[in-house]
């Protein structure tokens, strides 16, 4: 052990952890209890034994030897020659010792961080793997010199060890350019090193690699202009490793990096252009850019995937324009189509979801400030290239194809610093090409999303059931031109049924027909399936296999499918049979409601004097016996089954504290038993409440309407005798809170059920905010309101606090803010301002609790000062160790990247601010690894909470604890 003469540092051997069989050597501080580590010499190669030792060699070297005296690492440069005797500082350098310690830890007083072009020198302090692993970690911060110094903290490979620069390569402007040429690298420790343009923002982005197939091995190469003019790319031996191959290149060359992010070989002469990056795309497209397929000129733009997030080669997902018939973008998976535009009809891509949002004006309405144009210009049916421009061009855009196959419209917010995804080419699992197979359609709101066209079958009905829907559908009914004994006018000719704003299958043709024309000719020829007539577009025929079909929210894209006359012949009655119905049903009504009334009379008679709250109470007392539509309240009630009070208290023992489940919002929770032998909950309000008789109103008018596997069941309520009850189906299994915070029932919940009870959340958030006839926001999501069926399935409760809102509708304010302290998101706390972003962060918090066991509220680590889970989680999660979050009843190694993938999500669940927070949707596919590589989250706010300006100290209702079945208000 060396230590300073001020007995600050110490040099020796250590381990990390301690009880570790791994040693390394290094200097440390002396003089404080906890070690801290500034330099190590063997990071890549620790001794694994007690017999090592610290030398200097024969020929005056540092060495570390092993005990078969093999040496495990050594100063092996040329300067590293020390003096007879060695001295560590009080600076914490070791004197005599290369002059200066390369690749520290930390940055230290007196310490140089420096970066020295011309002598080849640079100090970069590189992380550790983990807190237990002293390997080179993927965070390095060096000093960058230019053009003017910067510190920068590099992610993984994104490290621009230097910039490139010719006499002749400059910007329009001459003095800042946007973009930058930079040497990257390949994966961590690979020695492979490429050449490509990045955008000039502190995020590493690169947007054009050239030599992606034939990477640089070794650290001598360059970039010249060749004798001939070609801009080529040479190894340390000066072999070519990449050249651009213009075709008539000429000796007078130069290159030119424009503003628009295009690398330009030019005659220096003429100027004319020889060669450009912008017609050998990489993975991204540019302002400006064309994307071109032109096949008599043998000319087509493909943009490529990287292979990897950190790995520049070729990857396996290509993105092209196909302008056979109409223009349409593809992204194909190898040979196979992966994803589909839809056809272009001189506005916009027909197929996109929603894609009237986002083109009002060509791409205008991504961005108040953005694209001026974006522009398909198809001047032959073999022929196409799409172009987009901006208007503020300090706004940085592009298109990039991502490692998953993901195409995304990404701009770069000054604000945050960070590139903004506006759009994606995968939103739902329905934009995946062929999804639903031959004939099926699909519908991200449906469960499951995918369906047979009617008239239409699934060809296997195993696989189908199985929900493996690619093999699609067949024709139920033979199409009568198509049966050979209808020869001679025989049987019924065929018809067409619209179908409404969906997606255009693949594999049209396009016929100039008006649209009774392109009825007819579809109609009079056997092999036409399909037919639509598409403004902009024209009169588009279908004759194989309807294929990529989608339901969509908007638009003006219907397709007309044939079906046999067995199919339609309904439709003729239809309207009488919908009359009669009516007639009838009017009729028993009537007679109901007299006889109802009449009974009612006889049955409030027995209620001790209490008058009744409805007009309509069921006959026989219990569910399944008389479903009605009526108004009680001022509640619009679905089809709800009315119970009698006599009935409920007999189910209840008269309500008895010992069926008491828990107290809710608005009143006690009691388990009761039904004459039938189920089992149910009943919540029954308390009769003084006010506040309480708001939250059963909105409960009884949003439950009756909804109806998924992931939320609980309502069966009906009671409105008699001046009660008013709900009545739920019963959880065995209680709330969720009831095992993640239990230390005895924690067990009971392993890995793929805390899995399992994520996903099926998420899927009834999802249900709530796109998928039902309404969209809820329930605002008070937390581990207390989801209950556990039998086989510990998830189903949200307690909708007393939701919201509806309208189609439209985007977000609303309240000066009530009602839901529990913890799981509330910072605008809704603050501002009294919430969204379906609000019910997201709400699933985080639940999210970080279930992976951990730990509850939000309570949480605290021994020790130290208290510290809320989500803080704890932010701060594991930025060192790369999950280990001590997860709960230690499921960490297993061997999941441990996707127990981080899920903290990752939650992480992205409660970032401080609404817009940064993925939807619900997003968030499913991210769980499914949908979408491969996850965003970076923001810091959640630690804050905490504040009242909403111009709220009353009453209007402010928030729990303060989440042990309770239901929520509990506590004014305050």
């Amino acid at each position: 052990m060396l230590v300073s003469s001020g007995q600050y540092f110490k040099l020796g051997f250590f381990s990390r952890p301690v009880n570790s069989t791994y040693r390394y050597v290094g200097i440390m501080y002396n003089s404080i209890p906890e070690m801290t580590v500034i330099w190590v010499a063997n990071r890549e190669r620790p001794s694994n034994d007690l017999n090592g030792s610290l030398q200097i060699s024969g020929d005056r070297r540092f060495v570390i030897l092993d005990r078969e005296k093999e040496i495990l690492w050594s100063c092996n440069v040329s300067s590293c020659v020390v003096n007879s005797s060695a001295e560590l500082l009080d600076t914490g350098n070791l004197a005599g010792f290369c002059g200066r310690i390369l690749n520290m830890l930390q940055m230290i007083p007196k310490m140089k961080f420096f970066t020295d072009l011309s002598r080849d020198e640079k100090n970069t302090l590189t992380s550790w793997t983990s807190p237990c692993d002293l390997a080179p970690g993927r965070f390095t911060s060096p000093i960058e010199p230019l053009p003017i110094p910067q510190l920068f903290v590099w992610n993984g490979f994104a490290a621009a060890e230097e910039t490139l620069r010719f006499d002749q390569l400059l910007g329009d402007s001459g003095l800042k350019l946007t973009k930058t040429i930079v040497v990257i690298h390949g994966p961590a420790n690979s020695s492979y090193r490429y050449v490509g343009i990045m955008y000039n923002v502190p995020v590493m982005t690169v947007i054009w690699v050239a030599n992606r197939e034939n990477p640089l091995n070794d650290p001598n190469g360059s970039v010249q202009i060749s004798g001939d003019g070609d801009l080529v790319i040479l190894d340390g031996e000066k072999e070519v490793v990449w050249s651009s191959n213009a075709s008539n290149p000429v000796a007078n060359s130069s290159v030119q990096l424009l503003d628009t992010g295009n690398l330009v070989l030019q005659d220096t002469l003429n100027l004319g252009v020889k060669w450009q990056s912008f017609e050998h795309a990489s993975d991204s497209w540019l302002p400006k850019m064309k994307f071109l397929t032109d096949p008599s000129m043998n000319e087509k733009i493909v943009l490529t995937s990287w292979r990897s997030p950190s790995d520049p080669a070729l990857g396996r997902f290509t993105s092209t324009i196909e302008p056979i018939e109409i223009p349409q973008l593809f992204v194909w998976n190898g040979q196979y189509p992966y994803w589909r535009s839809g056809p272009w009809n001189g506005h916009i891509f027909t197929g996109i979801p929603g894609a009237e949002a986002y083109y009002q004006n060509g791409f205008d309405s991504f961005d108040v400030n953005g694209f001026d144009s974006f522009d398909v210009v198809n001047d032959n049916p073999e022929t196409a290239y799409l172009t987009f421009s901006s208007t503020n061009v300090s706004i940085l855009r592009l298109f990039a194809l991502s490692t998953s196959g993901i195409l995304q419209h990404r701009a770069w917010a000054n604000g945050t610093q960070e590139w903004e995804v506006i759009w994606s080419s995968i939103g739902t699992e329905c934009d995946i090409y062929g999804k639903c197979g031959p004939f099926g359609i699909c519908d991200a709101r449906s469960n499951p999303v995918c369906s047979c066209l009617q008239g239409f079958v699934p060809k296997i009905h195993e696989e189908w059931n199985a929900a493996n829907w690619t093999g699609g559908c067949t024709r139920e009914t033979p199409l009568q031109c198509q049966n050979n004994s209808s020869i001679g006018g025989i049987g019924k000719k065929d018809g067409f049924r619209m179908l409404k704003r969906v997606k255009l299958p693949d594999h049209f043709k396009r016929f100039s027909a008006s649209e009774e024309d392109c009825r007819n000719q579809c109609s009079n020829d056997c092999s036409c399936i399909a037919y639509a007539f598409v403004s902009g577009i024209g009169c588009l025929r279908w004759t194989g296999s309807l294929i990529d079909m989608q339901n969509l929210p908007s638009g003006d894209t219907d397709v007309y499918i044939r079906l046999a006359h067995s199919e339609l012949a309904h439709k003729k009655y239809m309207k009488a049979i919908i009359a009669a119905i009516a007639v009838l049903g009017f009729i028993i009504v009537l007679v109901g409601i007299y006889f109802f009334r009449k009974r009612l009379l006889k049955y409030t008679a027995g209620c001790k004097g209490n008058h009744a709250s409805s007009d309509v109470v069921a006959d026989k007392g219990y569910m399944g016996e008389i479903m009605l539509r009526c108004d009680v309240l001022g509640i619009r009630l679905e089809k709800l089954p009315l119970f009698k009070f006599e009935m409920l208290a007999k189910a209840t023992d008269h309500f008895h504290s010992t069926n008491k489940l828990g107290q809710g919002g608005f009143g006690p929770v009691y388990k009761g038993k039904l004459p039938n032998g189920q089992e149910v909950a009943i919540k029954r309000l308390v009769r003084s409440s006010n506040q309480g008789l708001k939250e059963f109103v909105t409960e009884v008018e949003v439950m009756s309407k909804l109806q998924h596997r992931n939320l609980v069941k309502i069966l009906g309520c009671c409105l008699e005798c001046g009660e008013k009850m709900l009545v739920y189906e019963y959880m065995p299994c209680g709330s969720l809170d009831g095992y993640i915070f239990d230390s005895h029932k924690q067990a009971f919940l392993d890995w793929n059920r805390r899995v399992n009870i994520i996903e099926g959340i998420c899927r009834g958030i999802l249900y709530l905010h796109r998928d039902s006839r309404l969209r809820i926001i329930h605002r008070d999501l937390k581990a207390g309101n989801i209950l556990l069926d039998e086989e510990l399935n998830p189903k949200i409760s307690d909708f007393g606090t939701a919201r509806i809102f309208g189609g439209n509708d985007v977000q609303a304010n309240t000066t009530r803010v009602v839901g529990t302290r913890g799981y509330m998101a910072p605008e809704y706390v603050s501002q009294g301002r919430f969204s379906e972003k609000t019910d997201v962060y709400s699933f985080g918090v639940m999210l970080l609790e279930i992976v951990s066991g730990k509850e939000n509220n309570s949480f605290q680590l021994e020790d130290q000062e208290q510290m809320s889970l989500i803080a704890y989680a932010w701060k594991q999660w930025q060192e790369g160790d999950i280990s001590c979050l997860i709960d230690p009843v499921i960490f297993d190694t061997a999941l441990e990247i996707q127990m981080m993938r899920y903290v990752q999500v939650g992480l992205l669940c409660v970032q401080e601010t609404a817009k940064d927070r993925p939807c619900i949707s997003i968030i499913l596919s991210m769980l499914n690894n949908e979408i491969a590589v996850l965003p970076r989250p923001m810091e959640p706010a630690f804050t905490a909470d504040h009242r909403p300006q111009g709220t009353r100290s009453s209007d402010i209702l928030i729990e303060n604890s989440s042990k309770t079945l239901t929520s509990t208000f506590i004014e305050g």
